[in-house]
Parts: C-alpha cells; sequence; structure tokens
C-alpha cells in the first residue's frame, strides 16, 4: 500500500477521543478519514473535533473508498456485528478489546479476515509497551529465579449510573472491560498452556452485569497466575512476578499516559532496587504494529493470542457459574 493507511471510525467512545484518534492524528503513516457515530449530531461534533468527516452512519462509512481501515470502539456487545460487516466490505480492522463476547465468535472473525486477506488486531496496547519487553528481558536472565506466580490486578471506583459498561445488552461487565488486561499478563509471562482451574464473578443483580471478580489459573508444571479485577475497588493497575529467589512489582501497569516513566522494583533476598524507563505511547505503538500488519499483509498478526485470550474469558465465565450454582445450593 503506497501512503497513510486511510482510517474511518465507528463510534465516539471515550477512549477514542482520548487516546486513539489524537494518536492517529500525530502519526505519520496514518490518515483520519471520517468517523460515524449512532446520532449523527454526535459523529459531526466528533468530526469537528479531529477535522475529519463524518458519515451519516456505520453503514454508510464501510462503502467509502477512501477508507482502508476501521477502528471500531462500540460497546463490546456490537463488535461482532460490526468487524463482520467491516470484514465483509473490505477493511482491515483495529477494535477495542475484546473482539468479541464469545470464543466461537471471535474465532469466526479470526477466520474471515483470514480468508480475505484483511489485518485484524485488538487494541489491547498494554503489550506494545516497552517496558514489558524489560520485565521479560528480567525474568529471562534469571533475575527472579524461576517464576512460580503472577498476581495481577486491575479495578477502580464504580462508574457513573448511565455508563454503558453496566448494559448487559452491550457486552459490559468487569471481566469484558478490564479482567482481560491482568489476564493477557499472565499469559504474557506464563505462556500459552495456561488454564483455568477457578473463578467468581460478583453480579450486580439490578444489572445484570458482573462488577467484579476473580481467577485462578495454573500451567501443566504447577505454575499459578491469581487475578482480580472490578468496579468497585480503590484504584490498583499493577502486575507481580513472584519467582523463586524474588519478586519483580510493576505499577501502573496496564493504562500508563504516554508522558508516565514507567517504574520496574525488583525485590532478591534483602535488596531493593527499581528501574525507570523512559516514557512511551503505547497507543501509537499499536498503530504502527496495526500498520505495519495492513501493508504487509499479516493477517496472523495477534490472532492465536486474541483467540486464546476468548477462549480464556470463556472458561471463566464458565467456571464462575458453575461455582454460583454450587453455593446456591449450600445456602
Amino acid at each position: 500500500m503506497d501512503g497513510p493507511v486511510r482510517f474511518g471510525v465507528l463510534g465516539c467512545a471515550d477512549i477514542a477521543r482520548r487516546r486513539t484518534l489524537p494518536a492517529i492524528l500525530r502519526e505519520p503513516t496514518t490518515e483520519l478519514v471520517a468517523v460515524a457515530a449512532r446520532e449523527p449530531t454526535k459523529a459531526r461534533l466528533f468530526a469537528g473535533e479531529f477535522g475529519c468527516e463524518a458519515a451519516a452512519d456505520y453503514r454508510t462509512l464501510l462503502t467509502r473508498p477512501d477508507v482502508d481501515a476501521v477502528y471500531i470502539p462500540l460497546p463490546t456487545g456490537l463488535h461482532h456485528e460490526w468487524v463482520g460487516r467491516a470484514l465483509e466490505a473490505g477493511k482491515h480492522v483495529l477494535v477495542e478489546k475484546p473482539l468479541t463476547t464469545r470464543y466461537a465468535h471471535t474465532e469466526a472473525m479470526v477466520k474471515s479476515a483470514r480468508s480475505l486477506g484483511l489485518a485484524l488486531m485488538e487494541n489491547l496496547t498494554f503489550l506494545r509497551h516497552g517496558l514489558h519487553r524489560t520485565v521479560r528481558e528480567l525474568l529471562d536472565g534469571g533475575e527472579i529465579g524461576e517464576l512460580r506466580t503472577v498476581n495481577g490486578a486491575f479495578g477502580f471506583p464504580p462508574l457513573g449510573p448511565g455508563d454503558i459498561r453496566y448494559r448487559s445488552d452491550l457486552g459490559g461487565g468487569a471481566l469484558f472491560d478490564i479482567g482481560v488486561y491482568p489476564l493477557s499478563a499472565a499469559r504474557l509471562f506464563l505462556g500459552p498452556e495456561l488454564e483455568v482451574v477457578g473463578a467468581t464473578l460478583k453480579e450486580d443483580a439490578g444489572r445484570g452485569v458482573d462488577v467484579s471478580g476473580s481467577a485462578l489459573l495454573h500451567t501443566p508444571d504447577g505454575r499459578t497466575a491469581q487475578l482480580a479485577f472490578g468496579f468497585e475497588h480503590a484504584y490498583r493497575c499493577d502486575y507481580i512476578l513472584w519467582g523463586s529467589e524474588g519478586r519483580i512489582i510493576v505499577d501502573r501497569a496496564y493504562t500508563p499516559p504516554a508522558t508516565w516513566r514507567p517504574v520496574i522494583r525488583i525485590e532478591r533476598d534483602h535488596e531493593y532496587r527499581k528501574l525507570i524507563l523512559p516514557p512511551e505511547d503505547q497507543f501509537a505503538n499499536t498503530l504502527r504494529a496495526f500498520v505495519d500488519a495492513v501493508t504487509a499483509g499479516q493477517q496472523e498478526v495477534d490472532t492465536v493470542e486474541i483467540c486464546a485470550r476468548a477462549r480464556l474469558i470463556d472458561e471463566i465465565r464458565e467456571c464462575a457459574a458453575v461455582a454460583g450454582t454450587a453455593a446456591l445450593r449450600h445456602r
């Protein structure tokens, strides 16, 4: 492909306004062409804010010949439909995590992208931050001995009452929205053989969505991951790697601002030290990786990981449902 990758945007979500669209405008390899929203007035306001055109609706945007790729920050419950429509329209797709709410749907979207020769990527940007590559190098270098356990947590106080993450019909809930972060960190450091042992999800009965949860996972050789997430906590955003000879602690692990200087704390015996890294824009890093996939025709980028995450999310939901049924029987 000659020239920048030309983006259309389906939806006017806050994450698009704060992080992704500013990154598209800054990157020389990307161009923002048009935005569409459920309400045309909102699309016009959004387009005016970012200096692009407003499409009449989602379908109209997908027919534009000047759009090469579509960024989809719609609510999770709408991803399956609109990722599918975008791929059918011949557009490469960058979509907010998770790709869909079901493993079967995710697998179908990945197969569709592959058959059409289109790039498909989740906008799970923290995985593109160099911070985690440095942690991997420390781990591989034996800094804390052999890794035994990953503890990961992401949580924050309750959201506003009208927040879409409380809407079950739109794929809301803490597992989909933030549980995917510590889950991805666990896979990053423990590898592809991770399986769910147990899980709980606390449901808000009035809204029909999970507002917090936890999960225990393990590998065949006995290493474990302990994850916690929710919308009813004091803010926490970290992971801890606990090894045979020490610990590596990373705070603000998943959503650091582009100006943030990440800190890695290393504890070993009675020694304590920290590494302070230069700031990075993980949204820009992700855009560059997506552009590389589009221009090189690499449909396989991240798709194995996307499907693996979707499978584990399904397993957590199933395991939590079984645990909840058992708890009811014992009341």
